[in-house]
């Protein structure tokens, strides 16, 4: 069964034009004009129950309106959505119970009480019995280690220590399904993991689907198995992470370490004929720079019988400098056609 079906799925705002200078300030006071801005162009995918997807782009590429439609905070200009099976703005009050939203910059826990009543509050806004709250409360404070905060205001939590309040606080009805936007925002490595580790572990044992948003694509890569691409409104990639990496990274780095001093020239006649890289790092380090048309195990191979060696590490593109060269390369303009003529 499908936890979230999108079939052409559309946006659009009425943005007010603002005129220049005070006349034009003046006629804006009696009399406005609008522009319509399209933020999200009839895309499609599907989400099968118990996926971990990323939903990735820079900023202003629809991510958090496309969130937004999901979560039933906005209706559609146009096309269809089902998540749980329901309508999300027809069906509000059922689709709701199904439902978990975590957005990293904004907080629905109250500011001024302790988090405990904060969860309290938000099991009557839920309908959860008190029996069925206890038990999944306890369950929650002890896998994100809460115990020393339930009393405490929401105000004085570190930004770490909140982040975990709204996690539990958007787990405490059990639901299907779990919108993340930017869950990770400015927190530390350690905290990021700790939240990576229980997302993971929730969808393991309890079968949780996940949305992610993000900018951090370490994010990405420690949960999703798929990612979904945005840009200008449109999708531009759906598949997975390898995937991604195989279509759009330029190779893989291969460091040596020589036991002797070794010169740039020598490495550049062993490799003779393969169109591969040399950099020298320091008299006995030196990477080459291998594209995916070449065989690694080849390049490998004429080092190794030609050098004596110490030590070689290979390192692959990470995807974060696979997504920053797709925006910045113009690469993001093909894949819209790739997909478009797919």
């Amino acid at each position: 069964m499908l936890a979230i079906d999108v079939k052409d799925l559309r946006k659009d705002f009425r943005v007010q034009k603002n005129r220049e200078g005070l006349s034009g300030a003046l006629k804006d006071l009696f009399k406005r004009e609008y522009r319509e801005v399209r933020a999200v162009k009839d895309i499609s995918f599907q989400i099968p129950q118990g996926e971990i997807c990323g939903y990735i782009g820079e900023n202003g590429a629809g991510k958090s309106t496309t969130i937004k439609m999901l979560t039933g905070i906005l209706v559609p200009t146009a096309g269809s959505l089902k998540v749980n099976g329901y309508v999300p703005y027809k069906d509000r009050e059922k689709f709701v119970n199904g439902i978990g939203v975590v957005f990293g910059q904004r907080s629905q826990l109250w500011w001024d009480i302790g988090v405990i009543e904060s969860f309290q509050l938000l099991r009557k806004v839920y309908r959860v019995s008190e029996q069925d709250f206890k038990k999944r409360l306890d369950n929650l404070v002890e896998r994100l280690q809460l115990g020393d905060l339930l009393n405490r205001p929401v105000r004085k939590l570190s930004l770490g220590q909140r982040m975990r309040c709204e996690l539990v606080a958007s787990l405490l009805h059990n639901p299907s399904i779990l919108f993340l936007d930017e869950p990770t925002i400015g927190l530390d490595i350690v905290v990021k993991t700790e939240i990576r580790d229980f997302l993971m572990q929730m969808n393991k044992e309890e079968g949780t689907t996940i949305l992610l948003t993000t900018h951090d694509l370490q994010d990405i890569e420690a949960l999703c198995s798929r990612v979904i691409m945005l840009d200008d409104g449109q999708i531009i990639y759906d598949g997975g992470l390898d995937e991604l990496k195989t279509r759009w990274s330029k190779g893989r780095e291969i460091q040596f370490q020589f036991a002797a001093q070794m010169k740039l020239a020598r490495l550049q006649e062993l490799t003779q004929g393969l169109a591969v890289d040399w950099s020298m790092e320091n008299e006995v380090t030196a990477k080459l720079f291998v594209p995916h048309e070449v065989s690694v195990s080849e390049a490998m191979a004429r080092v190794v019988s030609g050098a004596d060696i110490r030590d070689i590490k290979i390192f692959e593109t990470n995807t974060d400098e696979i997504v920053r060269g797709i925006y910045q390369s113009g690469s993001a303009d093909i894949a819209k056609k790739e997909v478009a003529s797919s």
